[in-house]
């Protein structure tokens, strides 16, 4: 079944990158100067099968320094226990007000991930609604998996057990071992399957997330 993410012609106030720019200074594993201006470089998305919580990887600059992944999800209502993991609110124009995480403490994104890295099932098929029409839309990036098929009992992920959030982020669960560099460096390598991306000024794939189990 082919994944799809509905993308709503909607204005965020504030913006994605406005919520980052003011975020990121506050993380371990940034390297720029606070006030650098953010810039959007490409993205991927993932499904929420149930629906309800958009999952989207946004890789960005900020100034002059290295590219940066940053998983997110979005939610229409608080995530429980999880205000460390909170990027901020935005008010969309068709959703209403959104609260926006840090994907790598949201289980839901943990599946999500361990789904793609374990079945190769791949990023969703983004459509945006147009006058009550689904128009597909050009992903700005292409992600594909080394497949490791013993490992595919692994991937119903269902709890988070622990998060070391340095670079890389490491995502302990109750299946396996997900790992996401935030600098994204093609020489970076972590045992078990592996998540690539390419995009239009990385021709050349760069290790995105990796599974081992446990």
């Amino acid at each position: 079944m082919r994944r799809m993410a509905l993308i709503h012609k909607a204005t965020l106030s504030p913006t994605k990158v406005e919520l980052l720019a003011a975020w990121l200074p506050s993380r371990s594993w940034y390297q720029g100067a606070a006030g650098a201006a953010v810039e959007r470089v490409a993205s991927y998305r993932f499904d929420d099968p149930e629906g309800e919580v958009g999952i989207e990887t946004l890789l960005v600059t900020a100034g002059d320094g290295p590219t940066y992944q940053i998983p997110l999800t979005y939610r229409a209502a608080p995530l429980e226990d999880a205000d460390e993991w909170l990027v901020g609110t935005t008010e969309h124009s068709v959703l209403g007000l959104r609260w926006v995480y840090d994907g790598t403490g949201d289980v839901v994104y943990a599946e999500a991930l361990a789904q793609a890295l374990l079945t190769g099932s791949g990023q969703a098929q983004e459509f945006i609604e147009i006058d009550g029409h689904l128009e597909p839309r050009q992903p700005s990036m292409t992600i594909t998996t080394s497949l490791i098929n013993e490992f595919a009992e692994a991937r119903a992920v269902t709890a988070i057990t622990h998060v070391d959030p340095a670079n890389p982020t490491v995502i302990e669960t109750d299946k396996l071992t997900l790992t996401i560099p935030r600098i994204l460096d093609r020489a970076v390598s972590h045992p078990g399957a592996v998540l690539f991306g390419t995009w239009q000024a990385e021709p050349a794939s760069v290790p995105l997330a990796f599974a081992l189990p446990r």
